[in-house]
């Protein structure tokens, strides 16, 4: 058996409205339900589910993005306070993550809960 695609990732959300609000209105997911009682709500980022649960623990998201600055200026104007990045996180010299020699670049924000979510795209080698 091989596990190659990410089904659905549960994040902490101890303020489900702020949660729902985030990452309906800011971020653009499809809401797809909301079930309170126990406090949780799930939405749909192309086939992968993310569960916000009221008593998760936290956890880490990565958004793929073509355009890095692009999105990272967009959250920004949309009020995101980007914590760090766009920044080169890995040169994958060996090819191991995909072509040889691209950069892996990536730019951090947290939700309203806490949880910690980043854009990610791989870029042709800058030098």
């Amino acid at each position: 058996m091989r596990l190659s695609r990410l089904h659905q990732v549960a994040l902490g959300a101890p303020d489900l409205d702020a949660s729902i609000a985030f990452y309906r209105d800011v971020l653009g997911a499809a809401f797809i339900a909301r079930f309170d009682p126990p406090g949780l709500a799930f939405f749909d980022f192309e086939g992968v589910r993310v569960l916000l649960e009221r008593n998760a623990s936290n956890g880490t998201l990565y958004f793929h993005v073509e355009d890095i600055d692009a999105a990272t200026a967009e959250l920004s104007g949309r009020g995101v306070s980007i914590e760090s990045g766009p920044v080169m996180i890995h040169r994958d010299e060996d090819g191991t993550f995909g072509p040889a020699g691209a950069e892996e670049w990536m730019a951090f924000f947290k939700d309203p809960a806490g949880n910690t979510l980043a854009l990610a795209t791989r870029r042709p080698s800058s030098g």
